[in-house]
């Protein structure tokens, strides 16, 4: 059974390509590179990618500090005192 596209059996005809016109595959960056080339690559490729953050600036940084501190000891009290709660229960059910 086929359809518009083809099917399992019969492959596209795009697909298909003859030998003579199958390409080899060089390998891109990674190449003919051996080990160190390719850290070298990785280590160029890290600082291209950090040269595209946008960093916090100061006032920002500390904006989300205070508000990250501000939330860890909101749940560190709530917390404390289910757990206090929770204890004086068990002591409660189990004498």
């Amino acid at each position: 059974m086929t359809d518009a596209v083809g099917s399992i059996d019969m492959p596209d005809a795009q697909d298909e390509l003859p030998e003579s016109q199958k390409k080899a595959r060089k390998g891109g960056k990674r190449g003919k590179k051996g080990p160190l080339g390719r850290l070298a690559l990785f280590y160029r490729q890290i600082v291209a990618e950090l040269r595209k953050v946008v960093w916090p600036t100061r006032h920002q940084l500390t904006t989300y500090t205070t508000v990250v501190i501000v939330f860890v000891v909101i749940m560190i009290g709530l917390v404390t005192v289910i757990d206090y709660g929770l204890s004086h229960v068990a002591k409660y059910v189990f004498g």
